[in-house]
């Protein structure tokens, strides 16, 4: 059982990403907090977003799909920020608002056909394994071009940006390295794609970093919701 949440987290930690978004010289604005809400019960989201966060996101689909139900009165923006199968698409494509962990083409011609046609385009952030981890999930930065191009036409999705989830490491100057590489990248694509406009990077752990490297979302859970419970 998740344990409840001190409301004053929330408002320090935005205090503090703003704080830092003003000394970045790469930040443009303040990052949206995403709040990563996954193994957390509905009434911590409610909780949050009654401190002021609309963002969340998750990565488990049954247990997502059961919270959206739950908490089907309150305007929230749901992100779905795990690896997708391709038997997971089409509730992905019905229920959420945003995907950050596209990174093959099946998977996005499976949401944009899967997307129902009364619903807006489902906004797409493309995931890079920027660190070249076998373990990690995420395109390659040379399969990046083609597959930005094929989201560009599909008439369900919304190119937005890209995520990432680099190399674990408490060294902030490797930390940096690995943002300022994905910050790079996505200034390439957006040559080609000048709408571009989310880079999503930075989590608990390293966020400070991934904002002075221009991060515009931060993926936030232990430091707003404590230790994962599983």
């Amino acid at each position: 059982m998740s344990q409840p949440f001190p409301n004053d987290n929330i408002a320090k930690l935005l205090q503090r990403v703003r704080l830092s978004a003003e000394k970045s010289q790469k930040a443009h604005r303040t990052p949206i907090l995403l709040a990563v809400s996954k193994t957390r019960p509905a009434a911590d989201i409610r909780a949050a977003h009654a401190c002021g966060l609309n963002q969340f996101g998750e990565s488990y689909l049954q247990e997502a799909l059961d919270k959206i139900d739950q908490l089907a009165d309150l305007p929230i923006t749901w992100h779905f920020i795990g690896p997708i199968q391709s038997n997971k698409t089409r509730p992905i494509a019905e229920h959420f608002q945003w995907v950050h962990s596209v990174a093959r083409e099946k998977i996005a011609r499976r949401l944009s056909e899967q997307r129902p046609t009364g619903l807006p385009p489902l906004q797409v952030c493309l995931q890079v394994n920027i660190s070249g981890e076998e373990s990690k999930s995420g395109a390659s930065v040379e399969a990046l071009p083609a597959l930005a191009a094929l989201v560009d036409e599909l008439p369900g999705l919304q190119l937005r940006g890209l995520m990432a989830i680099p190399a674990a490491t408490d060294d902030e100057q490797e930390q940096r390295q690995a943002f300022a590489r994905l910050r790079r990248v996505f200034e390439a694509l957006q040559q080609d794609h000048p709408h571009m406009d989310t880079l999503s990077m930075g989590m608990s752990g390293d966020w400070e970093a991934a904002i002075a490297e221009g991060s515009t979302m931060i993926r936030i859970g232990t430091a707003i919701f404590g230790p994962r419970q599983r």
